[in-house]
């Protein structure tokens, strides 16, 4: 079965798991809007949970934009990720966008929960936003907007407090699909946050959205997405295929890199728009899943639902990953 709703596109998701159920976090929009394309700026996130992946009980809506008058966070709701603190709360990590900028610059703001069904936010939710020594302010024509967003947080694996990662650009060179960067952040406590330059910087995409970063044995994992359009002129030069839309990954030693795009093929990638867009690696009880949102089952239509998990493989010796289905 396929988590989906009757009368909401659903796309990016996030997961957290709280003893042996599962809740699913998820960008959605009304579909009374006709036309998905509006749906980034009319989203919310709605909240699910099942105990094996696949049979989904949905609990509607969970969160949105600020309702308390003009604030950063007032038009739309966007990608995000959920971790327990030590204070027994779980912490939600969000971006989003104002109205009065038309939804050009993104930040990151924070929220709380005792039991992951209501949210608060903690002041007026905003935590981090951009640094134009190391990141790209946004400019008309450059770029589409300003990237900040998709926070991935997770615990420190080799001291104290908490680490982010978040989709960003850098404001160097001169082609603007090399721009795409991995931005990131460290707090002691969840709640007080330093931005610093980016983990990442490769000139590989214009954009790699929704980190997702895991370790393996000893290997580190960054899983990203991002579309064939947004290829760099030098990676597309050297990759095995013709660039395509899908998810692919980075890895690295430490969870501080240095990162590499993996070798070989994308991990799950079509030539169209993207058949799948947006997965996610869950470890779960019967092995490596892979998880994404369907986002054009043909070049003419948007998906907006998640797909059952799919197996996935790693070599032993490479440390290399597979998506079998």
């Amino acid at each position: 079965m396929t988590l989906s709703l009757d009368d909401k596109w659903i796309w990016d998701f996030w997961l957290a798991r709280d003893g042996d159920e599962w809740h699913i976090f998820h960008l959605q929009a009304p579909k009374s809007l006709i036309d998905p394309h509006k749906r980034h700026r009319n989203a919310s996130y709605g909240h699910a949970t099942s105990r094996d992946l696949r049979n989904w009980i949905h609990h509607g809506t969970c969160f949105g934009p600020s309702t308390d008058g003009p604030a950063w966070d007032d038009l739309c709701t966007w990608t995000g990720s959920v971790v327990k603190g030590d204070d027994g709360l779980w912490h939600q990590f969000y971006t989003a966008n104002r109205r009065d900028e038309d939804c050009m610059y993104q930040r990151i703001g924070h929220a709380i929960s005792p039991d992951l069904f209501t949210w608060t936010r903690v002041g007026n939710g905003l935590i981090l936003d951009i640094d134009t020594r190391w990141y790209e302010e946004w400019e008309p024509g450059i770029w589409g907007d300003r990237a900040m967003r998709d926070p991935w947080v997770m615990r420190d694996p080799t001291g104290e407090g908490w680490v982010m990662y978040f989709t960003a650009r850098v404001p160097i060179g001169d082609e603007m699909n090399a721009r795409g960067a991995i931005g990131f952040a460290r707090s002691p406590d969840l709640f007080t946050w330093t931005l610093e330059p980016p983990i990442y910087a490769g000139g590989d995409f214009g954009q790699l959205e929704v980190p997702q970063v895991f370790e393996i044995e000893g290997k580190w994992y960054m899983l990203f997405c991002t579309a064939s359009v947004h290829w760099s002129k030098a990676y597309a030069a050297g990759a095995p295929t013709a660039p395509v839309s899908g998810t692919h990954y980075l890895i690295a030693d430490s969870h501080l890199g240095p990162w590499t795009v993996a070798p070989g093929p994308f991990l799950d990638g079509a030539t169209n728009s993207g058949q799948r867009y947006a997965g996610k690696i869950v470890v779960a009880d019967e092995g490596l899943l892979f998880m994404s949102f369907a986002n054009h089952p043909t070049p003419d239509t948007f998906g907006g639902y998640v797909g059952d998990p799919v197996p996935v493989t790693r070599d032993p010796k490479t440390g290399l990953l597979h998506v079998e289905g």
